[in-house]
């Protein structure tokens, strides 16, 4: 009875209680995966924004990450594979006054939907795009994916990728993000301050968030448990704030470079759009 009463007046108590579904709690995210604790810095960001929430929305693809969107108590899309990018788009078009954010992991965001990214960016859409890098496809056993480091091994790659990754930073800054930056999911504070950085900014913003995996990419690259792969993200990670993103690949068991890589002003697709028609 005691037991059942403490967990009571904790649950009351949490501050993020009204931006989480209860009714969809506990996660089902395996443990030691980072993609609770980025969801803890995007809450604790949205809190500090103090937006209209009602204004707020957030979208997201297929994938382990692809399931932010129905733990968050905020209006939501859940979309088909690939297809955040474009669903988001066509809310913010249909309702610019909408803080519209996707919440998706890098299969989802770089694979299938690697096309809607690049040119959302080039439109510089008014979108901030918050991506779980975790390097390879975890809810679906583990396969190869677009960022998953050259040499790694997968389920789909035993013996070791032969694929030079994309470098997600570099993807979106090249074809015109306003606003790029990287953090892992061990940069608590510095994640949080980024995203706020990011949802600030008119323009197409993305941060990138290098999350670990330990069911698959970490057992499948002896990188130990759940704590051992999250202290070797850490320890291998440099900040750099505003390196050229060229130079922010990611190698197996290399460096990780993050920090702030972008940060400009220039006219959102929605502002040349309405210069157009004057």
């Amino acid at each position: 009875m005691a037991e059942e009463l403490t967990n009571l007046l904790i649950s009351e108590h949490h501050p993020m209680d009204s931006l989480l579904r209860q009714d969809r709690l506990p996660h089902i995210w395996c443990s030691g995966c980072g993609l609770g604790t980025v969801l803890t810095c995007f809450v604790s960001a949205l809190q500090k924004l103090e937006l209209d929430l009602n204004k707020v929305v957030i979208v997201s693809g297929i994938g382990c990450t692809g399931r932010a969107a129905g733990y968050l108590n905020l209006d939501g899309f859940h979309t088909t594979h690939g297809r955040a990018i474009p669903f988001a788009t066509g809310l913010k078009l249909g309702n610019p006054e909408l803080k519209v954010v996707v919440i998706s992991g890098d299969g989802d965001l770089m694979a299938i939907g690697g096309n809607h990214f690049i040119h959302a960016a080039r439109r510089n859409m008014d979108l901030t795009v918050l991506c779980v890098n975790n390097f390879n496809y975890g809810m679906t056993s583990g396969q190869v994916g677009p960022t998953t480091p050259t040499d790694a091994r997968t389920s789909t790659s035993p013996y070791g990728n032969a694929e030079h990754p994309f470098n997600v930073p570099y993807l979106a800054a090249a074809t015109g993000a306003t606003y790029v930056a990287r953090w892992t999911a061990l940069h608590v504070r510095r994640l949080e301050r980024s995203l706020i950085e990011a949802m600030n900014k008119r323009g197409f913003s993305l941060v990138e968030v290098i999350s670990p995996c330990p069911t698959y990419y970490g057992r499948w690259n002896k990188m130990g448990d759940a704590l051992e792969q999250m202290k070797q993200y850490h320890d291998h990670s440099i900040i750099r704030h505003r390196t050229d993103p060229a130079e922010a690949d990611i190698s197996l068991g290399g460096e990780i470079i993050v920090g702030r890589f972008v940060d400009e002003d220039k006219p959102t697709f929605c502002d040349l759009q309405r210069e157009a028609v004057q």
